[in-house]
């Protein structure tokens, strides 16, 4: 335990940072599960609501910091073409 008051509250605040992001990243990896469960049961109009979720939590994690830009954008990207995979299948 640091003894330099500003080391005290840095400690504190790293704790609260970590537990938000681990809140995030854990809803983001639920939600593109939710997206990859509903293409696996061929539900493409749910997958495509589901995948503009995922799509919106990626972007904001990415704005706070939590993902770099690329990572980000690599993520939405191959969910994107898992989804317009299906849904050609599904039409054709």
């Amino acid at each position: 335990m640091p003894n330099i008051k500003s080391a005290k509250k840095r400690v504190l605040q790293t704790e609260k940072r970590q537990v938000r992001n681990q809140a995030r990243r854990s809803a983001i990896k639920t939600s593109v599960k939710k997206v990859i469960a509903a293409l696996e049961t061929q539900n493409i109009e749910a997958a495509k609501k589901l995948f503009i979720e995922a799509e919106s939590k990626l972007a904001r994690a990415k704005g706070k910091g939590l993902f770099h830009a690329n990572t980000a954008a690599r993520k939405i990207s191959r969910l994107a073409k898992k989804v317009a995979a299906a849904s050609t299948i599904a039409t054709a």
